[in-house]
């Protein structure tokens, strides 16, 4: 089920970009990160409350200071994320920006290998290396790519 779920993250993903592109024309980053949090907030808690997810939840006994605290840093890095992605939809062309912001998958290899002892292999690297090509293929311009490239041939000969 999770492949499911993570695919359809991903379809969704895809319709913040255009979505938040289409409505950042007239509309400052901050704010329209500020409101897309509040709206976020209002719908996850109708879902949580349909759902049952606070049956027996108690704010003070039911997560230990830990979880609090990761759930927090997770909750400040995501505001980060979302504000830096949206200050870059508002400037920068909407799949240029995404194929970017999608580098996020490399940095989440790196930090699991780090702090979540999760294992590094060659499929794995392979997998960084080509999507890291890929957001430099899609996000270049001509000159760009052109001067990298021939920077990185210079270096593998």
């Amino acid at each position: 089920m999770w492949i499911l779920y993570a695919f359809l993250a991903a379809f969704t993903a895809a319709l913040v970009a255009i979505f938040a592109k289409l409505g950042l024309q007239n509309v400052d980053p901050t704010l329209a990160t500020t409101l897309r949090a509040v709206i976020m907030a209002v719908f996850l808690m109708i879902v949580s409350v349909l759902l049952g997810k606070f049956n027996g939840f108690e704010f003070s006994t039911s997560l230990s200071p830990r979880e609090w605290l990761l759930l927090s840093m997770a909750g400040i890095a995501g505001a980060l994320s979302w504000l830096f992605y949206f200050y870059a939809l508002k400037d920068g062309p909407a799949v240029m920006v995404v194929a970017i912001d999608r580098l996020s998958l490399v940095f989440v290899i790196v930090l699991a290998a780090i702090f979540l002892q999760e294992t590094l292999t060659w499929r794995t690297l392979t997998g960084v290396l080509l999507m890291v090509a890929g957001a430099l293929f899609i996000s270049l311009k001509d000159k760009e790519f052109s001067i990298i490239s021939s920077y990185l041939l210079r270096l593998f000969k």
